[in-house]
């Protein structure tokens, strides 16, 4: 995953209606973990949560077996690190696609081939092999008669983009725009492929939480913005970045081809710089894209073009280089229990008690207020953190960090519930508040995390604005 380009910090979007079909939720696998269950258990928990389009990383035989008969759609993927083989000799994606794709299918529902992998942002420069490696696997798909039943695309992160705010004045990198953006864009409308976007709202927001409110990021009731160039209303910032790639393309007069969100996701934990990372906002984000996406369609500058996308991650994966939120994407421990509960599918959108927008989505020992605050943040303990680490950070928080921690002293107004995670809550969020909601103050090692409703323990209240 890459970072994104500045001008996106300040995207905002809103929900649109139309009356074309929904989009299609699908969930990235990766497996750059030790720990993780065996393939054909993947395949049974993804049946079992009602998913029925999965991404994958590569063409492991194994994984691409356990998905035989299963009714799952796969989308398969050619790593970075063979484009310049398969740009170099139409008889190496020959190969490639006799060994890793007709082999398999129809068996294995392969619908999609990803040639690389946000190439344009690849340390080792592949971006120059991309056109001819998409090229050639095409022509292999054609040779063995797969063409007509396997898209091929390639992702990209936002970062491609040179302009993206407003969405209206979307524009791909000078430098991208005649090598290789407009033959892949020409080789996407040849076969009717989408454009696949890896799009996170959470990067925004992280680096730029003192100018974007956390409830544009996490598709909560906000007042909105319109955008200047074509006046439609914006109140979330996941539909804003695909505008943003949509104008881009038009810019360009491919405004026919279609984006797949081919990764999105938030994660439920976070570096003490990565602020908003924590299992309340990814439930948030996650349980709120899945309903825009299944019970609404199009975007404001589309409305009329479902969104499908693919959540990131299916798995917390403990191998993954990078800052601690890269492994805390998944919607699933290794252990295959739910990181936090949010519906996956149409039928557990429609079955649940309320939409959740605004709401806490995760279960709390403490109450969540559902009244509209927006605008404000609070800190809180994560409770499933050891408590050992939520003693240190509370020992931190009311000594060193000068926390107010009165009110949480025996027989004062909020020492009960005398329970750990309540006084450090109390703590963390007397800290946060004093250092202005300042990026990174509420992190206390890994086990606080931000939320966008006052929390209240017992008849504790928790104020804001110290």
């Amino acid at each position: 995953m890459a970072t994104l380009p500045f001008s996106f910090f300040f995207l905002l979007i809103s929900f649109f209606s139309s009356s074309s079909e929904a989009g299609s939720v699908g969930v990235n696998y990766g497996r750059l973990a030790n720990d993780l269950p065996t393939p054909a258990k993947v395949v049974e928990l993804l049946k079992s949560q009602g998913l029925n389009r999965v991404k994958l990383y590569d063409t492991d035989a194994t994984v691409l077996t356990a998905f035989a008969n299963s009714g799952i759609k796969v989308t398969v993927a050619m790593p970075n690190e063979l484009l310049s083989n398969a740009a170099a000799d139409q008889s190496f994606t020959d190969a490639w696609v006799k060994d890793n794709i007709s082999k398999y299918y129809p068996t294995t529902q392969i619908e999609a081939v990803a040639v690389g992998n946000e190439v344009f942002v690849d340390p080792n420069n592949t971006t120059k092999f991309l056109v001819e490696a998409m090229k050639n696997v095409l022509a292999s798909l054609t040779k063995y008669n797969l063409n007509t039943n396997i898209k091929i695309s390639s992702p990209i992160a936002l970062s491609a983009l040179q302009s993206s705010f407003p969405a209206s004045s979307g524009s791909f990198k000078t430098e991208l725009v005649e090598p290789v953006i407009k033959p892949m864009l020409d080789l996407l409308r040849q076969t009717g492929s989408p454009l696949m976007v890896n799009a996170y709202p959470f990067f925004a927001y992280s680096a730029n939480a003192d100018k974007i409110s956390l409830d544009y990021a996490l598709f909560k009731e906000n007042a909105g913005v319109v955008d200047s160039g074509n006046g439609l209303k914006y109140t979330n910032l996941f539909d804003a970045q695909i505008d943003a790639v949509f104008a881009a393309m038009s810019a360009l007069q491919y405004n026919d081809v279609k984006i797949t969100v081919s990764e999105t996701g938030w994660p439920s934990a976070g570096d003490s710089n990565e602020i908003g990372a924590g299992p309340e906002n990814a439930a948030a984000y996650n349980g709120n894209l899945v309903r825009r996406v299944l019970g609404q369609n199009g975007t404001p500058l589309k409305p009329n073009e479902s969104v499908d996308v693919f959540l990131f991650a299916l798995f917390n994966e403990n191998q993954k280089t990078g800052p601690t939120s890269e492994k805390n994407y998944g919607l699933f421990y290794p252990n295959e229990k739910k990181v936090y509960d949010i519906p996956l599918t149409a039928e557990g959108v429609k079955n649940e008690p309320s939409s959740g927008v605004g709401k806490n989505q995760v279960p709390a020992s403490g109450e969540v207020s559902t009244t509209s605050h927006q605008g404000q943040t609070w800190c809180v303990a994560n409770g499933g953190s050891s408590e050992e680490k939520l003693q240190n950070g509370l020992n931190y928080a009311c000594g060193e960090g000068g926390a107010d921690c009165t009110s949480i002293q025996p027989g004062a107004t909020c020492y009960n519930p005398n329970t750990l995670e309540a006084h450090a809550s109390y703590a963390f969020n007397s800290y946060y508040q004093k250092k202005a909601r300042a990026a990174g103050t509420c992190d206390f090692g890994g086990t606080a995390y931000v939320v966008t409703q006052p929390p209240k323990y017992g008849t504790c209240e928790f104020p804001t604005g110290y």
